[in-house]
Protein backbone atom coordinates (compact mmCIF):
# COMPACT_ATOMS: atom_id res chain seq x y z
CA UNK A 1 0.00 0.00 0.00
CA UNK A 2 1.21 2.92 -0.93
CA UNK A 3 1.57 5.86 1.77
CA UNK A 4 1.00 10.00 0.34
CA UNK A 5 0.93 13.29 2.03
CA UNK A 6 -2.14 14.64 3.18
CA UNK A 7 -2.11 17.66 1.87
CA UNK A 8 0.71 20.54 2.84
CA UNK A 9 1.26 18.62 6.06
CA UNK A 10 3.90 16.47 7.89
CA UNK A 11 1.61 13.16 7.60
CA UNK A 12 1.38 10.46 5.33
CA UNK A 13 -2.21 8.23 4.80
CA UNK A 14 -2.49 4.52 3.27
CA UNK A 15 -3.86 5.80 -0.57
CA UNK A 16 -6.89 4.16 0.37
CA UNK A 17 -9.20 4.46 3.46
CA UNK A 18 -12.12 2.55 4.93
CA UNK A 19 -14.87 3.77 5.66
CA UNK A 20 -16.85 2.84 8.45
CA UNK A 21 -20.24 3.86 7.72
CA UNK A 22 -22.04 0.39 7.27
CA UNK A 23 -20.44 -0.20 10.90
CA UNK A 24 -23.14 -0.32 13.56
CA UNK A 25 -26.10 0.62 10.66
CA UNK A 26 -29.34 1.49 12.68
CA UNK A 27 -30.50 3.45 10.18
CA UNK A 28 -32.47 3.31 6.91
CA UNK A 29 -30.11 5.53 4.92
CA UNK A 30 -26.83 3.37 6.55
CA UNK A 31 -28.85 -0.15 6.02
CA UNK A 32 -28.96 0.20 1.89
CA UNK A 33 -25.19 0.51 2.18
CA UNK A 34 -24.79 -2.51 4.33
CA UNK A 35 -25.43 -3.95 8.21
CA UNK A 36 -21.89 -4.70 9.20
CA UNK A 37 -21.79 -6.88 12.87
CA UNK A 38 -19.27 -6.10 15.11
CA UNK A 39 -17.79 -9.16 14.31
CA UNK A 40 -17.97 -8.59 11.04
CA UNK A 41 -16.26 -4.86 11.63
CA UNK A 42 -13.63 -6.18 14.07
CA UNK A 43 -13.00 -8.80 10.73
CA UNK A 44 -12.72 -6.06 8.24
CA UNK A 45 -10.38 -3.56 10.46
CA UNK A 46 -7.92 -6.91 10.80
CA UNK A 47 -8.24 -7.78 7.09
CA UNK A 48 -7.26 -3.75 6.54
CA UNK A 49 -4.50 -3.52 8.90
CA UNK A 50 -2.72 -6.69 7.29
CA UNK A 51 -2.82 -5.19 4.02
CA UNK A 52 -1.10 -1.91 5.41
CA UNK A 53 -4.81 0.48 5.56
CA UNK A 54 -4.28 2.18 8.66
CA UNK A 55 -6.45 4.96 8.43
CA UNK A 56 -10.35 4.53 9.22
CA UNK A 57 -13.14 6.90 8.54
CA UNK A 58 -16.32 7.57 10.52
CA UNK A 59 -18.72 10.61 11.91
CA UNK A 60 -20.60 11.42 14.47
CA UNK A 61 -24.10 11.70 12.81
CA UNK A 62 -23.22 8.04 10.91
CA UNK A 63 -26.09 5.72 12.42
CA UNK A 64 -26.25 8.18 15.78
CA UNK A 65 -22.99 8.01 16.91
CA UNK A 66 -23.34 3.60 16.24
CA UNK A 67 -20.62 3.77 13.72
CA UNK A 68 -17.77 5.52 15.84
CA UNK A 69 -18.88 3.30 18.85
CA UNK A 70 -18.19 0.24 17.06
CA UNK A 71 -15.45 1.57 14.97
CA UNK A 72 -13.66 1.96 18.52
CA UNK A 73 -13.91 -1.35 19.71
CA UNK A 74 -13.07 -2.70 16.69
CA UNK A 75 -9.65 -0.91 17.38
CA UNK A 76 -9.22 -2.18 20.26
CA UNK A 77 -7.37 -5.11 19.09
CA UNK A 78 -4.71 -3.13 17.80
CA UNK A 79 -2.01 -0.31 18.97
CA UNK A 80 -3.49 3.22 19.19
CA UNK A 81 -0.23 4.67 17.72
CA UNK A 82 -0.65 1.75 14.83
CA UNK A 83 -3.89 2.80 13.46
CA UNK A 84 -5.31 6.53 11.79
CA UNK A 85 -9.23 7.85 12.80
CA UNK A 86 -10.72 10.14 10.67
CA UNK A 87 -14.10 11.35 12.20
CA UNK A 88 -16.60 14.55 11.42
CA UNK A 89 -18.87 16.56 13.22
CA UNK A 90 -21.55 19.63 12.05
CA UNK A 91 -24.69 17.77 11.11
CA UNK A 92 -27.57 17.92 13.55
CA UNK A 93 -26.53 15.33 16.49
CA UNK A 94 -29.47 16.00 19.13
CA UNK A 95 -32.63 18.25 19.46
CA UNK A 96 -31.57 21.15 20.77
CA UNK A 97 -30.92 24.64 18.82
CA UNK A 98 -27.24 24.23 19.51
CA UNK A 99 -26.73 20.38 18.50
CA UNK A 100 -25.98 21.61 14.82
CA UNK A 101 -23.46 23.23 13.22
CA UNK A 102 -19.95 24.60 13.54
CA UNK A 103 -20.28 26.30 16.38
CA UNK A 104 -17.60 26.81 19.23
CA UNK A 105 -20.73 25.52 21.99
CA UNK A 106 -21.51 22.26 19.25
CA UNK A 107 -17.98 21.32 17.85
CA UNK A 108 -16.61 21.20 22.13
CA UNK A 109 -19.64 19.07 22.21
CA UNK A 110 -19.32 17.05 19.46
CA UNK A 111 -15.52 16.34 20.06
CA UNK A 112 -15.69 15.13 23.22
CA UNK A 113 -18.84 12.54 22.14
CA UNK A 114 -16.67 11.52 19.71
CA UNK A 115 -14.04 11.08 21.63
CA UNK A 116 -15.67 9.14 23.87
CA UNK A 117 -17.56 6.64 21.27
CA UNK A 118 -14.55 5.70 20.00
CA UNK A 119 -12.35 4.97 22.49
CA UNK A 120 -9.38 7.46 22.23
CA UNK A 121 -7.60 10.22 23.67
CA UNK A 122 -7.35 12.13 19.90
CA UNK A 123 -8.47 12.11 16.67
CA UNK A 124 -6.25 12.22 13.97
CA UNK A 125 -8.01 13.90 10.69
CA UNK A 126 -11.29 16.14 12.46
CA UNK A 127 -13.24 17.14 9.57
CA UNK A 128 -16.20 19.79 9.80
CA UNK A 129 -18.83 17.83 7.78
CA UNK A 130 -20.28 20.73 5.77
CA UNK A 131 -20.01 24.36 6.06
CA UNK A 132 -21.76 26.33 8.65
CA UNK A 133 -22.89 29.76 7.30
CA UNK A 134 -24.64 30.77 10.40
CA UNK A 135 -21.04 30.78 12.40
CA UNK A 136 -18.41 33.02 11.97
CA UNK A 137 -15.53 31.47 10.40
CA UNK A 138 -12.88 32.68 13.20
CA UNK A 139 -15.38 30.88 15.67
CA UNK A 140 -14.98 28.17 13.81
CA UNK A 141 -11.44 28.04 13.39
CA UNK A 142 -10.14 29.36 16.72
CA UNK A 143 -12.12 26.53 18.00
CA UNK A 144 -10.43 23.36 15.85
CA UNK A 145 -7.21 25.77 16.39
CA UNK A 146 -7.73 24.95 20.24
CA UNK A 147 -8.33 21.28 19.76
CA UNK A 148 -4.98 21.02 18.09
CA UNK A 149 -3.52 23.06 20.69
CA UNK A 150 -5.03 20.59 23.43
CA UNK A 151 -3.54 17.98 21.61
CA UNK A 152 -7.12 16.11 21.08
CA UNK A 153 -7.03 16.58 17.24
CA UNK A 154 -3.60 16.30 15.34
CA UNK A 155 -5.11 17.82 11.92
CA UNK A 156 -8.42 19.58 10.35
CA UNK A 157 -10.10 19.01 7.23
CA UNK A 158 -13.39 19.87 5.82
CA UNK A 159 -15.78 18.12 3.90
CA UNK A 160 -18.39 19.45 1.23
CA UNK A 161 -16.71 22.97 1.20
CA UNK A 162 -17.24 25.08 -1.92
CA UNK A 163 -14.32 27.17 -3.41
CA UNK A 164 -14.79 30.18 -1.43
CA UNK A 165 -15.69 28.36 1.65
CA UNK A 166 -12.27 26.97 1.77
CA UNK A 167 -10.55 30.05 0.19
CA UNK A 168 -11.92 32.22 3.46
CA UNK A 169 -11.15 29.30 6.05
CA UNK A 170 -7.54 29.17 4.74
CA UNK A 171 -7.02 32.75 4.77
CA UNK A 172 -8.69 33.38 8.17
CA UNK A 173 -6.54 30.81 9.35
CA UNK A 174 -3.80 32.13 7.80
CA UNK A 175 -4.09 36.05 9.18
CA UNK A 176 -4.55 34.44 13.02
CA UNK A 177 -1.87 31.97 12.43
CA UNK A 178 -4.39 29.17 13.58
CA UNK A 179 -4.15 25.25 12.13
CA UNK A 180 -5.53 25.03 8.79
CA UNK A 181 -7.57 22.67 6.69
CA UNK A 182 -4.84 20.17 5.29
CA UNK A 183 -7.55 17.92 3.65
CA UNK A 184 -11.10 18.26 2.04
CA UNK A 185 -12.98 15.19 1.82
CA UNK A 186 -15.19 15.05 -1.22
CA UNK A 187 -17.26 13.83 -4.00
CA UNK A 188 -15.44 12.73 -6.85
CA UNK A 189 -15.91 9.86 -9.76
CA UNK A 190 -15.55 9.32 -13.42
CA UNK A 191 -19.24 10.12 -13.54
CA UNK A 192 -18.33 12.79 -11.15
CA UNK A 193 -15.98 15.02 -11.91
CA UNK A 194 -17.01 18.89 -10.81
CA UNK A 195 -14.32 18.78 -8.22
CA UNK A 196 -12.00 19.30 -10.91
CA UNK A 197 -13.29 23.00 -12.15
CA UNK A 198 -12.61 25.10 -8.98
CA UNK A 199 -11.95 22.73 -6.24
CA UNK A 200 -8.81 21.11 -7.33
CA UNK A 201 -6.90 23.74 -8.55
CA UNK A 202 -7.55 25.10 -5.31
CA UNK A 203 -6.37 22.36 -3.43
CA UNK A 204 -3.04 22.48 -5.59
CA UNK A 205 -2.16 26.04 -5.26
CA UNK A 206 -2.87 25.78 -1.61
CA UNK A 207 -1.73 22.38 -0.43
CA UNK A 208 -5.26 20.75 0.49
CA UNK A 209 -5.10 17.28 0.14
CA UNK A 210 -8.50 15.31 -1.34
CA UNK A 211 -10.12 12.26 0.73
CA UNK A 212 -12.34 11.28 -1.83
CA UNK A 213 -16.06 10.02 -0.75
CA UNK A 214 -18.52 7.60 -2.64
CA UNK A 215 -15.49 7.00 -5.21
CA UNK A 216 -17.67 4.81 -6.89
CA UNK A 217 -19.99 7.38 -8.06
CA UNK A 218 -23.05 6.67 -5.23
CA UNK A 219 -22.42 2.67 -6.41
CA UNK A 220 -23.35 3.21 -10.20
CA UNK A 221 -19.60 1.83 -10.65
CA UNK A 222 -19.75 -1.60 -9.34
CA UNK A 223 -20.20 -3.40 -12.67
CA UNK A 224 -23.82 -4.45 -12.25
CA UNK A 225 -25.55 -1.34 -13.87
CA UNK A 226 -25.64 -1.57 -17.43
CA UNK A 227 -27.83 0.01 -20.74
CA UNK A 228 -30.83 -1.94 -21.48
CA UNK A 229 -30.61 -4.03 -17.61
CA UNK A 230 -33.06 -3.46 -14.77
CA UNK A 231 -31.44 -2.23 -11.68
CA UNK A 232 -29.97 -4.82 -9.16
CA UNK A 233 -32.36 -5.72 -6.43
CA UNK A 234 -29.59 -5.41 -4.15
CA UNK A 235 -28.60 -1.75 -5.19
CA UNK A 236 -28.44 0.67 -2.74
CA UNK A 237 -30.08 2.82 -5.33
CA UNK A 238 -32.82 0.98 -4.81
CA UNK A 239 -33.73 2.35 -1.61
CA UNK A 240 -35.55 5.83 -2.12
CA UNK A 241 -33.76 7.93 0.88
CA UNK A 242 -30.34 6.65 -0.63
CA UNK A 243 -31.34 7.60 -4.20
CA UNK A 244 -32.80 11.17 -3.45
CA UNK A 245 -29.74 11.85 -1.57
CA UNK A 246 -26.91 11.59 -3.66
CA UNK A 247 -26.21 13.14 -7.37
CA UNK A 248 -28.37 11.95 -10.07
CA UNK A 249 -26.01 11.39 -13.33
CA UNK A 250 -28.20 10.87 -16.40
CA UNK A 251 -28.28 7.22 -17.24
CA UNK A 252 -26.85 7.68 -21.02
CA UNK A 253 -23.66 9.03 -19.50
CA UNK A 254 -22.93 6.61 -16.70
CA UNK A 255 -23.73 3.63 -19.80
CA UNK A 256 -21.28 5.53 -21.81
CA UNK A 257 -18.42 5.76 -18.59
CA UNK A 258 -19.57 1.86 -18.13
CA UNK A 259 -18.80 1.32 -21.80
CA UNK A 260 -15.50 2.64 -21.75
CA UNK A 261 -14.53 0.71 -18.81
CA UNK A 262 -15.68 -2.46 -19.79
CA UNK A 263 -12.82 -1.73 -22.85
CA UNK A 264 -10.01 -1.37 -20.24
CA UNK A 265 -11.66 -4.23 -18.44
CA UNK A 266 -11.24 -5.83 -21.06
CA UNK A 267 -7.13 -4.77 -21.65
CA UNK A 268 -5.73 -4.88 -18.11
CA UNK A 269 -8.18 -8.18 -16.92
CA UNK A 270 -9.28 -5.61 -14.00
CA UNK A 271 -12.90 -4.97 -12.84
CA UNK A 272 -14.68 -2.36 -13.49
CA UNK A 273 -14.49 -0.85 -9.46
CA UNK A 274 -10.33 -1.04 -9.53
CA UNK A 275 -10.30 0.64 -12.88
CA UNK A 276 -12.47 3.40 -11.67
CA UNK A 277 -10.27 3.73 -8.22
CA UNK A 278 -7.29 3.45 -10.31
CA UNK A 279 -8.04 6.38 -12.64
CA UNK A 280 -8.56 8.57 -9.36
CA UNK A 281 -5.47 7.57 -7.57
CA UNK A 282 -3.77 9.09 -10.70
CA UNK A 283 -5.90 12.43 -10.40
CA UNK A 284 -4.37 15.53 -8.67
CA UNK A 285 -4.23 16.25 -5.64
CA UNK A 286 -5.96 13.38 -4.52
CA UNK A 287 -4.63 11.48 -1.06
CA UNK A 288 -6.59 8.80 -0.33
CA UNK A 289 -9.74 7.40 -1.28
CA UNK A 290 -12.37 6.64 0.80
CA UNK A 291 -14.02 2.68 0.49
CA UNK A 292 -16.45 0.79 2.25
CA UNK A 293 -17.58 -2.61 1.45
CA UNK A 294 -20.77 -5.03 2.50
CA UNK A 295 -18.67 -7.81 3.25
CA UNK A 296 -14.95 -9.34 3.20
CA UNK A 297 -14.62 -10.03 -0.44
CA UNK A 298 -15.97 -6.92 -1.98
CA UNK A 299 -12.82 -5.22 0.95
CA UNK A 300 -10.39 -8.16 -0.53
CA UNK A 301 -11.30 -6.88 -4.00
CA UNK A 302 -10.59 -3.32 -3.37
CA UNK A 303 -7.20 -3.91 -2.80
CA UNK A 304 -6.92 -4.66 -6.31
CA UNK A 305 -7.32 -1.25 -7.44
CA UNK A 306 -3.79 -0.49 -6.44
CA UNK A 307 0.09 -1.83 -7.12
CA UNK A 308 -0.63 -1.20 -10.89
CA UNK A 309 -1.43 1.96 -12.85
CA UNK A 310 -3.57 2.42 -16.28
CA UNK A 311 -1.46 3.86 -19.08
CA UNK A 312 -1.70 7.33 -20.46
CA UNK A 313 -4.24 6.00 -23.38
CA UNK A 314 -6.66 4.09 -21.27
CA UNK A 315 -7.09 7.14 -18.70
CA UNK A 316 -7.38 9.22 -22.19
CA UNK A 317 -10.66 6.50 -23.32
CA UNK A 318 -11.61 6.94 -19.66
CA UNK A 319 -11.12 10.50 -19.48
CA UNK A 320 -12.86 11.10 -23.02
CA UNK A 321 -15.88 9.06 -22.03
CA UNK A 322 -16.49 10.72 -18.77
CA UNK A 323 -15.63 14.15 -19.80
CA UNK A 324 -18.39 16.44 -18.43
CA UNK A 325 -20.47 19.18 -19.43
CA UNK A 326 -19.03 22.51 -18.07
CA UNK A 327 -21.16 25.14 -16.02
CA UNK A 328 -19.58 28.67 -16.75
CA UNK A 329 -17.16 30.46 -15.94
CA UNK A 330 -15.43 27.02 -16.70
CA UNK A 331 -16.92 26.53 -20.59
CA UNK A 332 -14.55 29.69 -21.08
CA UNK A 333 -11.97 29.09 -19.59
CA UNK A 334 -11.44 26.09 -21.15
CA UNK A 335 -11.14 27.87 -24.36
CA UNK A 336 -7.95 29.57 -22.88
CA UNK A 337 -6.36 26.89 -21.31
CA UNK A 338 -2.78 28.95 -22.42
CA UNK A 339 -3.52 31.00 -18.99
CA UNK A 340 -5.46 28.43 -17.75
CA UNK A 341 -4.40 25.31 -18.23
CA UNK A 342 -5.69 21.92 -17.02
CA UNK A 343 -4.21 20.37 -12.98
CA UNK A 344 -1.40 18.27 -13.14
Amino acid sequence: MEYRQLGKSGMKVPELCFGAGTFGSTTEFFKAWAETSQEEADRMVGICMDAGLNFFDTADVYSNGSSETALGKALKHHKREDVLISTKATFRFGEGPNDVGSSRYHLVQALEGSLKRLGTDYIDVYHLHAFDATTPVEETLNTLDKFVREGKVRYIACSNFSGWHLMKSLSVSERYGWARYVGHQVYYSLIGRDYEWELMPLALDQGVGALVWSPLGWGRLTGKIRRGQPLPKDSRLQTKVVFESGPRPDDEYVYKVVDALDEVAKETGKTIPQIALNWLLQRPSVSTLVIGARNEEQLKANFGAVGWKLTAEQIAKLDAASDPKLAYPYWHQRQFEERNPKPV
